[in-house]
């Protein structure tokens, strides 16, 4: 638990740290930022799936999973009906929330 806690932590330091370092390195290093906030999702849905595959009864793990299907869904709905403003207004806090959530369900175990 130890390492998954450690590996959560480099994937939500590394966008801010990427950030930080458009000082030194100018504009580049902003959209290398957002990129890398793709890496943080992809990490933590690893993160998410190898610790219900530990733990199958975990009610908020099982949660989170769904919330990750549900994103994926909503934004797959939204793309076959043409980008709807309403829900892609919905989609962009849904991957923030994700992440808060499982961060506090590894902080928290």
């Amino acid at each position: 638990m130890r390492t998954i806690m450690h590996i959560n932590t480099f994937a939500i330091a590394l966008p801010f740290i990427i950030f930080l370092s458009a000082v030194v390195f100018g504009e580049g290093a902003i959209f290398f930022a957002l990129l890398s906030t793709m890496v943080t999702g992809l990490l933590q849905v690893l993160l998410g799936i190898k610790m219900l595959v530990d733990n199958p009864k975990d009610r908020n793990l099982q949660i989170y999973i769904s919330g990750v299907f549900f994103f994926f869904g909503l934004w797959f709905v939204n793309h076959l009906i043409g980008y709807n403003n309403f829900l892609t207004f919905i989609l962009f806090p849904i991957p923030l929330i994700l992440a808060i959530y499982l961060s506090v369900i590894i902080y928290k175990e």
